[in-house]
């Protein structure tokens, strides 16, 4: 049976490994998608685009 202390040792390190993994998660499966895909998309074109996809641009290019 395992002692008090390796129980403690164990139990930290499923608490790291967890708080690693809901954090590392979707970048990982990002890297994946860049990584696999044909033809490899630029990293600051997909970067501009999901910065800019925020932002709604018709108002600016609209003449009232």
């Amino acid at each position: 049976m395992p002692s008090e202390d390796t129980k403690e040792r164990i139990a930290k390190v499923v608490d790291v490994t967890r708080t690693f993994l809901h954090y590392a998660w979707i970048p990982m499966i990002i890297y994946v998608g860049f990584t696999r895909s044909n033809p490899q998309p630029s990293l600051i074109k997909c970067v501009a685009i999901s910065i800019f996809s925020e932002y709604d641009f018709t108002n600016y290019y609209t003449q009232d």
